[in-house]
């Protein structure tokens, strides 16, 4: 009796979930990146991750959690480029690998056109004003991370001793993120490519 009782309380409570929780990660990243925060409906994103309404609360919250769950799916995949070019050995390596990194995620096969961070709710009104905010915190994350490199860049010498690390890194910023715009209007790659590069060539000289 009492070994029963203890298989009882061993067993696992509740029933598996049935469906991928990364795979619907995903497929609910790329509806917020296709479509932003409000564009994006419950019916769209349950329809994408070809689950209900009932497991999608049960296994993400709400649709803002959801959201928040997906774009540090997107920091982690998509947009890993940025802390990769955090660790190249020059600043202006650090900013070719940066834009270039822009480019290519803004304009991968595949995948929706721009960038979650840019656009997921730039239009947004009231009802996504907490993803407006956390999209403007996460792309202050950006400059800030660039920032600090910079500066770690001025302190080493490989960047003049003049230089504004927190205004190159704006800058850089305000090069990807239309670089990013532009992308979700059509521009090809290889367009975005010699916008990147002409940004470059006002790099400060060491």
């Amino acid at each position: 009796m009492l070994e029963h009782v203890n298989n009882r309380r061993n067993a696992p409570i509740g029933r598996p979930r049935g469906f991928d929780v990364d795979k619907a990660l995903d497929q609910a990243m790329r509806v917020f990146w296709e479509q932003g925060y409000e564009g994006a409906s419950l019916t769209d994103l349950t329809n994408a991750m070809g689950i209900s309404r009932t497991s999608m609360y049960a296994a993400f919250g709400s649709k803002e959690d959801l959201f928040q769950k997906a774009l540090q799916r997107y920091t982690d995949g998509p947009a890993a480029y940025v802390p990769q070019a955090l660790e190249e050995s020059t600043a202006r390596q650090v900013a070719t690998a940066f834009l270039n990194g822009s480019v290519r995620a803004t304009t991968a096969p595949g995948c929706p056109a721009g960038c979650l961070g840019v656009q997921g709710s730039l239009a947004a009104g009231e009802a996504g004003r907490s993803a407006r905010d956390t999209l403007a915190a996460w792309r202050d994350n950006g400059i800030s991370l660039l920032q600090e490199r910079f500066q770690r860049a001025v302190d080493e010498g490989d960047l003049p001793a003049g230089t504004d690390p927190g205004l190159l890194a704006r800058y850089l910023m305000a090069v990807a993120n239309g670089i990013a715009v532009q992308a979700a209007g059509g521009a090809t790659r290889d367009d975005l490519r010699m916008v990147a590069d002409m940004a470059l060539r006002h790099w400060p000289p060491t």
